[in-house]
């Protein structure tokens, strides 16, 4: 009797899982298709003009592989960059200064803010230190970008032009991360896959849509929507800022957004070990969560029985003669690997690596466990010598 129940346990468990994935493939917007990419353009009659604006925060390291790329666009309008130092303690706003006078190209503006004020994330005071340089200049749009993000030289152009020819606010690129070492290559492209999971890119760009989101590296947006949306005073304490970002312009200003893939913009920073991979992660994983235990047990619970789930269920089923667990958890397996491929061409991957997703998801499952812990210990959110509070309790200071 305890056999047989233990069996129908299983079976019931695996069945679980392979109805999630089904659900996922079919149902969740096709977030495992990667042909999200600029939509179709067409160069406007007269170019509108644009700012940059690029947050850095001792990014020295690498700022000669980025800065050269933003002055170096080719951009038939007006188009000025503007850097706002974020209290670097490594030469970042010298050496950006002695990049644009060897490079020359786009004009270019060193500025800091200063330290930023109680409920300011220093990511937030910076671009809002920029976005008023920026004003003043009263471009059409603002380009948000990070100090380890490089723009092939067309990037900015091809941006403007799918914004204008679509009608959208924001016009968002998922940069290319790196993949050289082999803890990047086993986690970056499943990063990116679980994002688009969370957020899938088709759902983004339907107007009236409920999902919002954008991709912090690379975000183009209008100046007026950014002003209707209160752009970045209304997110200032946001530690995932481009989501916020993106919400706040779908539902105060009822913006249109599109997200997509990046063919013309990469991440140049490197991720070399797993400790360099686990910080990025767990630093913002439970503000992900919005702090709640009840939301981590849930995701938890989510991705042991969507991840962990199938190959356990193939063994079990393997080793406890009961093949009807073993062909459920190998079909829910199957569909998980098939759908993880199409990230991995994008990432120019081999494919070996699809049915390691299980091993990664349970590594994701970790750190999203460890930024709990480190919330809770008041080291949460914890980057570059800074913590940030929880949403709550600078809404209760304030």
């Amino acid at each position: 009797m305890g056999q047989t129940a233990r069996v129908s346990a299983f079976v019931w468990i695996s069945a679980a899982s392979l109805g999630a994935w089904l659900w996922l493939l079919l149902c969740q917007g096709f977030f495992w298709r990667t042909d999200v990419r600029l939509p179709p353009r067409v160069a406007p009659a007269r170019w509108p003009s644009v700012c940059v604006v690029v947050p850095a925060r001792d990014e020295a390291e690498v700022l000669a592989r980025s800065l050269p790329s933003l002055l170096a666009q080719d951009y038939p309008g007006p188009a000025e960059v503007f850097l706002i130092d974020d209290g670097s303690t490594d030469g970042t706003g010298e050496l950006a200064r002695a990049l644009a006078e060897r490079s020359g190209g786009l004009p270019l503006t060193v500025a800091s803010p200063g330290e930023p004020p109680a409920g300011w994330t220093g990511k937030l005071w910076a671009v809002r230190h920029g976005i008023t340089l920026a004003r003043a200049r009263q471009p059409a749009y603002l380009l948000l970008t990070d100090a380890d993000i490089a723009h092939a030289p067309d990037s900015l152009r091809e941006l403007v032009a799918a914004a204008g020819t679509g009608g959208f606010d924001v016009v968002s690129q998922m940069a290319r991360l790196r993949v050289e070492s082999a803890w990047e290559r086993l986690v970056v492209p499943a990063f990116v896959y679980f994002f688009a999971q969370l957020y899938p890119f088709r759902r983004v760009g339907v107007r009236g849509s409920r999902t919002a989101a954008a991709a912090g590296g690379c975000v183009l947006l209008r100046t007026e929507t950014a002003v209707r949306a209160r752009i970045p005073d209304a997110i200032r304490h946001a530690v995932i800022d481009d989501v916020a970002l993106a919400r706040a312009v779908k539902k105060d200003a009822r913006g249109h957004i599109w997200l997509g893939l990046a063919e013309r913009v990469d991440s140049v920073r490197p991720y070399p070990g797993l400790r360099d991979l686990w910080r990025m992660v767990s630093r913002s994983a439970y503000a992900q969560l919005r702090h709640s235990p009840f939301l981590l047990l849930g995701t938890v619970l989510g991705l042991a029985l969507v991840y962990l789930v199938p190959p356990v269920a193939l063994g079990a089923g393997l080793v406890l003669g009961d093949p009807v667990t073993a062909l459920l958890g190998g079909l829910a397996w199957l569909v998980m690997t098939g759908t993880y491929v199409p990230m991995l061409r994008y990432y120019r991957q081999p494919l070996w690596l699809a049915p390691l997703l299980p091993f990664t998801a349970f590594v994701y499952l970790l750190m999203t466990v460890d930024s709990a812990v480190l919330h809770y210990r008041g080291r949460g959110a914890a980057w570059k010598g800074r913590t940030y509070a929880r949403p709550s309790a600078v809404a209760d200071e304030g």
